[in-house]
């Protein structure tokens, strides 16, 4: 079990570091709304979170 948790955390993490790579601090304020409205349980939250991920990806370039 911990080495699963490990897995996640570590998959988490460079899903995390991509997405800021790529897609500068505006890339990572909307993944951490996504996932905090997911643990809050707010569908507002994470939807705003999801919808900027989702204007980011289809930007061209």
């Amino acid at each position: 079990m911990p080495l699963i948790a490990l897995a996640v955390a570590a998959l988490a993490i460079g899903f995390e570091q991509l997405i800021q790579w790529k897609y500068g601090p505006l890339g990572i304020i909307a993944f951490v709304l996504l996932t905090v409205g997911i643990k809050a349980k707010n569908t507002k939250i994470s939807g705003v979170g999801a919808a900027l991920l989702v204007l980011l990806l289809a930007q061209p370039g």
